[in-house]
């Protein structure tokens, strides 16, 4: 069964109470970094702007930003801090084109669906619930996505403390299955200390047996990245073949690495400065037309927080942003839902045993 892309739907712009609407309102920035009073503050959803008469849909939506509009009559969706005097932001708050503002969620709902029982067993998302269907139907997309589409993938460290799942990650990559990846500090030196030392934390990958004075092992290959200037450069003086961190540099893939407060060394490439990551991340989210996150709950709603529920692809088309979260706690993928960021699907699940399934599901092998 191959995959089908949900079609998008755009709003009906004849209908009376979009053709009579009003332009929208644009106001003159006095203060670099401070949007005007009333400024409309963007969603993840398509929005519309009447700009000369004519409807625009903003792209790349990011959450909570502001739109500026060009001397071109385009619009551009950036943080109030990129903002500086001069510029021309949308103010309004009301999202239904009484402004010229029309914030569209409907854009990819299904027309005529059937009524369903009002009440039915199993219907909510937790470890009880059964996720074969999603493995099915997330195998169909990647095999669709990596012609047509940019995966990005978002990750905690967890995975890379076995072998197996470390494995099966970097034959996703090296399989094409990877336009981009997102992560911490944690992630690449665990990674690295598996390339290098086959430990992950000191725990041995293959058996998970601590090595004695194991507890060393991550800050010695911290600081021995650190003495090579960059992971590409370690990769290569070492001569390591195995890993993630390989399979992205051996590929040219593009990865960020954002820093926290809690981070060891770090690593040469770990950005520390928040909002520069923020930054870097929003580089590659913006491409991103697949995103899964897994076991990450920081990262994750990090991500949520800046995908929008959209693409616009080069022809102008609109396709859905489709949204992945996986964790072995309820309570980490319940948190990305709820927040009112994207509908996300959630897979309770732990992410070796996800990311294993998922490689032999794609025919992988290692």
């Amino acid at each position: 069964m191959s995959f089908l892309m949900p079609s998008y739907r755009e709003p009906d712009f004849a209908c009376e109470s979009l053709a009579s609407a009003p332009n929208a309102q644009f106001v003159k920035v006095t203060r670099d970094g401070v949007a005007p009073r009333g400024f409309h503050s963007t969603s993840m959803h398509p929005e519309y702007y009447k700009v000369n008469g004519s409807w625009v849909l903003a792209e790349h939506m990011m959450m909570d930003d502001v739109v500026r509009l060009e001397a071109d009559g385009s619009l551009t969706v950036l943080p109030a801090r990129d903002l500086h005097a001069g510029d021309l932001v949308a103010v309004g708050r009301y999202e239904r084109g009484e402004e010229g503002i029309l914030v569209w969620s409907d854009g990819f709902a299904p027309s005529g669906k059937a009524v369903e029982d009002q009440f039915s067993f199993r219907q909510g998302r937790s470890r009880e619930t059964s996720y074969a269907r999603d493995y099915d139907q997330l195998v169909e997309l990647l095999q669709y996505e990596r012609e047509h589409g940019n995966i990005l993938w978002v990750a905690g460290p967890a995975f890379t403390f076995d072998a197996e799942a470390r494995n099966a990650m970097s034959a996703i990559i090296n399989a094409g299955y990877a336009h981009g990846l997102m992560g911490g500090n944690a992630l690449a030196t665990h990674d690295l200390e598996g390339a290098l030392l086959h430990t992950a934390l000191g725990q041995d990958i293959y058996t998970q047996v601590s090595q004695p004075g194991g507890h060393y092992n991550h800050m010695d290959v911290i600081n021995e990245v650190r003495l090579s200037g960059s992971i590409r450069q370690f990769i290569t003086d070492n001569d390591l073949n195995d890993g993630i961190m390989c399979a992205l540099e051996r590929r040219g893939i593009p990865y960020v690495l954002a820093g926290s407060i809690r981070d060891d060394g770090p690593l040469p490439e770990v950005i520390g400065d928040a909002y520069d990551a923020q930054d870097a991340m929003h580089g590659l989210i913006k491409n991103a037309t697949t995103i899964i996150c897994m076991a990450t709950m920081l990262h994750s709603i990090a991500t949520g927080n800046m995908a929008p529920s959209y693409h616009v692809l080069e022809d102008g088309s609109v396709r859905p942003v489709l949204f992945y979260a996986v964790d072995a706690t309820e309570f980490a993928v319940n948190k990305l839902r709820d927040r009112g960021s994207l509908s996300a699907t959630t897979i309770v699940a732990n992410a070796h045993d996800f990311i294993t399934r998922l490689a032999r599901g794609l025919g992988l092998s290692w």
